[in-house]
């Protein structure tokens, strides 16, 4: 029905004295510079232009929209020189009818936009440990619609919102299918699919129910005392259609992320104008500050990772395979829950995660520090991401802001833009609670750490500052304070590059056995506290931070639990997948280690079976049960120069690593830049 062409190839890109080239979208200019330290990759204004055919549609009966994706930070859109669009955002979706502006020019039109990533003080972000590429880093295309289609012009959303609930007892379900569209006449046919393609279940609405924005901001003209802005100038015809489903088969998490198709069409005299197909999981979910997080009325805690999105050499310019290696390794790990950190992330990363049963933390960029001129653009990025974002089944919770109070000298009017985003929230959506991650600076009694349904903390306990036990100290003293208030770990985590190494790891060496044993401090640490309504590792993955000069790897935070380029599965990653998962494995730690100056050595194995045996060359030397971490105390030749190959056995599964006595300390295994000597990047200027 929609007709969609892809405009990525061949657009020529400039920036004055620095670039000058052609290229294909996605694309981003600091996909270097932005990850080698320094702090001073190129913000600046780009400029990007091509030459596209008109392309063929009726000019009488459809319309033509150009759609992007994701263009960081700042943009402004002009075709056959006429400015067709500015937009203030780097992570959203944004498009524009540009019919009327083809239909006065010939076969041949030019495009160009402007992007800017340079720093201000009302686009967020402008402060904050990740690097803001500058580029098109998503996809651009044109959509070929008719004249009568729901609706495209309200915050990048598709005119479609559907609530999909459980009830009598989990055993059917409620379909609500709410749309809006650009004429009034028309009646809306909805159709549910199961998973295999097969229709349950049709309804047709009787016609457009009034006119209004649709997303519930009319509700501000009823309560004037509302500190919430309206869309007065947005106005649509919305239709609702109910629809019951019975023996429905629910969405289950990671156990059974089970998806239904919900077809909604246009029909106009008897035509069919629109059809859009969305996907839905049917679940429901609370947090309860005693027992933790709950899936469709079962306990279901909740530990997974935070997710940064770019990767090295690329920056923030992915490809769908990309995407789908991230959601890979995720699974593979275990976690059953994702803080897609911190900004809108990809739609096909969040198609990803309704597809392997993710439970979604997603979050606007405000962080770091308030900017009272960029009130309106936190709105407006929120409004985006609920409006874009609402049938995904995945996303629980929208999260308001991050570690906010680390430089805001504005407390009054920071609270009071934290109060309206959460007011926001639960006016655009009724079904979703808000949630919000402080800083570890942020004391228990801070008032902002008390506006969202939840709380979350970034805390780094045992890196930043010494002592792992304060973690235990931490979280037992908020209970202990604020007993009815649902907690949660939005960050923890530590340093740890695999070439880094140690038998006597310490914090702040940066060797991937002080992260191993700061991880597994901590999973113990939150087996002891089970009321946290979340946890997620800081980070999955390394990402780059311009900022930083740490681990003598200038430009990267290497916490994560996979290296920057995907190549590496640091052991902490195998430490998480001995707690999480239930593929079977075993895994030798420290295998990077490979030479050692003692007579003796440790192997330490992760795994999520109860038994190991060890082997030596061949020999059996020992076996041992145990539970996630199992450690062997065995001899090391006490000729220098000889490896040794060990082998740890469990069932079917087994891992071997070769270790070699020598005598001096290998220097490669050693941190000898500091840089910053541990600094935290709020210090790097």
């Amino acid at each position: 029905m929609r007709k969609i062409i892809n405009l990525n190839k061949n657009w020529h890109f400039c920036i004055k004295d620095k670039y000058d080239e052609m290229i294909d979208i996605p694309h981003t200019w600091n996909a270097i510079d932005g990850q080698d330290g320094g702090n001073d990759y190129l913000r600046a204004l780009g400029i990007y232009d091509k030459k596209f055919d008109t392309p063929q549609f009726d000019h009488h009966g459809e319309r033509v929209y150009i759609q992007f994706d994701g263009v960081n930070s700042e943009s402004e859109v002009y075709i056959n020189g006429v400015e067709i669009i500015r937009h203030d955002g780097g992570y959203s979706t944004f498009r524009k009818d540009i019919t009327e502006v083809l239909k006065t020019y010939g076969e041949q039109n030019e495009i160009i936009v402007k992007v800017d990533n340079r720093p201000n003080k009302t686009v967020y972000p402008q402060k904050a440990d990740f690097t803001f590429y500058g580029g098109i880093y998503r996809d651009v295309s044109l959509i070929i619609v008719k004249n009568r289609h729901f609706d495209m012009d309200y915050y990048g959303g598709r005119g479609v919102q559907i609530t999909a609930k459980p009830v009598d007892s989990y055993k059917n379900a409620d379909f609500l299918v709410r749309t809006w569209a650009n004429c009034k006449d028309a009646v809306v046919e909805v159709e549910v699919r199961d998973q295999e393609g097969v229709i349950i279940t049709t309804e047709t609405s009787k016609g457009a129910q009034g006119t209004g924005d649709g997303y519930d901001d009319s509700l501000i003209n009823k309560n004037p005392g509302a500190s919430v802005p309206c869309d007065d100038h947005y106005k649509s015809f919305e239709t609702s259609v109910r629809l019951f489903i019975k023996d429905v088969h629910l969405w289950q998490g990671i156990k059974d992320p089970y998806l239904y198709s919900v077809v909604v069409r246009l029909i106009s005299e008897g035509d069919i104008q629109d059809e859009i197909v969305t996907r839905v999981g049917v679940r429901d979910f609370k947090c309860d500050p005693k027992r933790g997080f709950f899936l469709n009325g079962h306990s279901y805690p909740l530990h997974g990772v935070s997710r940064h999105q770019d990767r090295k050499g690329i920056g923030n310019a992915l490809t769908p395979e990309m995407h789908k290696e991230d959601i890979n390794l995720i699974c593979e790990i275990g976690a059953n829950t994702i803080r897609l950190a911190h900004y809108q992330h990809s739609q096909c990363f969040y198609d990803l995660c309704d597809e392997k049963g993710m439970i979604v933390w997603a979050e606007i960029p405000y962080i770091s520090e308030h900017m009272p001129l960029g009130k309106s653009n936190t709105i407006n990025q929120m409004k985006e991401l609920i409006v874009q974002n609402y049938n995904h089944p995945s996303i629980v919770c929208w999260g308001i802001s991050n570690e906010i109070t680390i430089s805001t000298r504005e407390p009054a009017d920071m609270l009071d833009n934290h109060k309206i985003l959460n007011d926001l929230c639960h006016m655009m959506d009724k079904t979703r609670f808000t949630t919000l991650a402080c800083y570890a600076m942020c004391g228990p009694f801070n008032r902002v750490a008390h506006i969202t349904d939840t709380v979350s903390w970034n805390l780094y306990l045992g890196w930043y500052v010494p002592g792992l036990w304060l973690n235990d100290l931490w979280i037992r003293f908020f209970h202990a304070v604020y007993p009815k208030r649902c907690l949660g770990y939005s960050e923890y985590g530590c340093e740890g590059m695999p070439n880094l190494h140690s038998d006597r790891p310490r914090r702040g060496d940066h060797t991937e056995e002080y992260q191993a044993i700061y991880h597994e401090y901590m999973l113990e640490c939150f087996e002891r506290n089970p009321f946290l309504w979340a946890t997620h590792v800081w980070n999955m993955f390394d990402f780059a931070a311009d900022a930083r000069n740490q681990g003598g790897d200038p430009g990267m935070n290497h916490k994560g639990l996979v290296t920057f380029d995907r190549k590496i599965r640091k052991d902490s990653f195998y430490l998480y997948k001995a707690y999480w998962s239930d593929e079977p494995f075993v895994h030798i730690t420290s295998k990077r280690f490979r030479d050692r100056t003692s007579n003796e050595i440790k192997i330490k194995v992760y795994t999520n079976q109860t038994e190991v045996e060890l082997y030596m060359d061949g020999t059996k030397v020992d076996v041992k049960k145990g539970k996630h971490v199992i450690v062997f105390n065995v001899p090391l030749d006490r000729s220098y120069g000889r490896s040794h190959e060990y082998k740890v056995i469990s069932g079917e599964c087994c891992d071997t690593a070769t270790f070699r006595r020598v005598q001096y300390d290998n220097p490669e295994y050693k941190l000898n830049d500091n840089g910053d000597k541990g600094a935290n990047w709020t210090n790097a200027g």
